[in-house]
């Protein structure tokens, strides 16, 4: 693990890795007793299995019920530690292990003096070196070590947060005088490899309502307890989780409504996995920064949690993308038509045209197209077969009124209202198509 340059150095770096014990796992080895004197098969015998039972000690006689000639409860358990196989012992670490993406990486470095004489003014350097970026961690330069004697040791304590994945180089370096008052450079260097603790798969289905859908699995061999997974939501959005235990969805964006205490959720070892659920809302709507192109950015995940004995983790999702938030410039939509619609009479239907664009627009001519020259049209315009509305400045909107009249009875369908721009010459799709009941007078 630690490689150095050639020649001979009164100093050498030890490295090891500061960690919380693990637990000392012995699946236990399930033994009846009375197998050490007889054999299952003993019992086949009626004689035996009434007469033997007397001749055991009184302890197994007690352990034991002689109508049960199949040793049935050798499997039961008498201890609750009997399920989990702990001895009650824990077992230190006994190699670097697996380092992953999140933890705090924390290491105990001695440097220690093998020759036979003191080694002074000692400058010591550990860094973290990985494919991006030299991170330093200790650099006594400004406060040299005074001296190590023969045979002593110099310690102290290195902590790191891991923010990426794959090689990683602990590099620790020392300057210093020897014997004859040469000055010497001794650089050793510890590689270890960092993985990634847990893999985050989201789904976002978007319709009327948006939501996501997040789910983290395990990928470590010790449970991970999972204290916080939460989304934050980009500028424009307010998440909600949603939870099948509860009536009512819990709203992210304010704290006065979250638990005093959270109990946390287990993901176990090995590809346990959990899902998460948020529904997302635009939190102004009708704000002039969501009415031009949208962005597609929903917000990321925040993920903390905690292993068997403690030891903490984090994670930052990147931004998780949604799909892209279309925009039209120009907007036409039918606000209200009337219930009660006669044949041959007018009838008033309430428009709105919205703009959603940075500058103005307009003047607009609203009408009927024609999907065909032979198509007869059930439903026209009463009056004039073009309105013209005025401009309608950034970021606003106008509501008007269009006369129709109905000629034909029945289930009928307002079809092809239609807007242009007269000054861009432009025009929009139309309207999409109502139907209406058309009644007699």
């Amino acid at each position: 693990m630690s490689t150095t340059q050639q020649g001979t150095h009164s100093l050498a770096f030890r490295v090891m890795r500061l960690c919380k014990p693990s637990f000392h796992v012995e699946p236990p080895f399930r033994l009846d007793p009375a197998d050490l004197f007889v054999g299952e098969d003993i019992f086949d015998d009626p004689l035996a299995a009434a007469n033997l039972p007397p001749l055991l000690s009184s302890q197994l006689t007690k352990s034991m019920d002689s109508s049960d000639l199949t040793y049935g409860n050798r499997f039961l358990l008498h201890h609750p530690s009997d399920a989990m196989g702990f001895s009650g012992l824990l077992l230190l670490p006994q190699s670097f292990g697996a380092i992953y993406l999140g933890e705090t990486f924390c290491s105990y470095i001695s440097i220690n003096n093998n020759s036979n004489f003191e080694v002074r003014d000692i400058i010591i350097k550990a860094e973290i070196q990985t494919e991006r970026q030299r991170i330093l961690l200790l650099d006594t330069s400004k406060s040299p070590v005074e001296s190590v004697r023969a045979g002593g040791r110099y310690d102290f304590i290195v902590e790191h947060d891991v923010k990426e994945l794959g090689a990683h180089t602990l590099v620790c370096t020392a300057l210093y005088n020897d014997n004859d008052g040469e000055r010497k450079y001794l650089p050793q260097f510890f590689k270890f490899v960092v993985a990634n603790p847990l893999s985050v798969r989201t789904k976002v289905l978007s319709h009327e309502t948006t939501y996501l859908e997040a789910c983290i699995e395990n990928h470590t061999k010790s449970n991970l307890y999972m204290d916080q997974v939460e989304f934050e939501p980009a500028p424009h959005w307010s998440a909600t989780v949603l939870k099948a235990d509860e009536l009512h969805p819990a709203d992210n964006s304010s704290t006065g409504g979250r638990e005093i205490f959270k109990p946390p959720i287990l993901i176990r070892s090995g590809g346990g996995i959990h899902n998460y659920l948020y529904q997302l809302k635009l939190a102004s709507p009708d704000s002039a920064q969501m009415k031009v192109e949208g962005t597609n950015i929903l917000g990321k995940l925040q993920i903390t949690w905690r292993t068997n004995l403690g030891e903490p983790g984090r994670l930052q999702t990147q931004q998780i993308l949604g799909t892209p938030i279309s925009r039209k410039e120009i907007e036409l939509q039918i606000l209200e038509i009337p219930s009660l619609i006669n044949l041959d009479k007018s009838f008033l239907v309430h428009l709105n045209l919205t703009n959603h664009t940075d500058r103005e627009l307009g003047p607009f001519e609203v009408r009927l197209s024609q999907n065909s020259a032979h198509e007869e049209k059930k439903v026209m315009i009463n009056g004039l077969q073009t309105m013209v509305l005025p401009q309608v400045e950034a970021f606003g909107s106008t509501d008007f009124h269009l006369s129709l009249i109905a000629t034909k009875l029945g289930v009928q369908r307002i079809t092809g209202i239609t807007v242009s721009d007269t000054t861009e010459k432009k025009t929009y799709d139309p309207l999409p198509d109502v139907e209406i009941f058309v009644e007699s007078d």
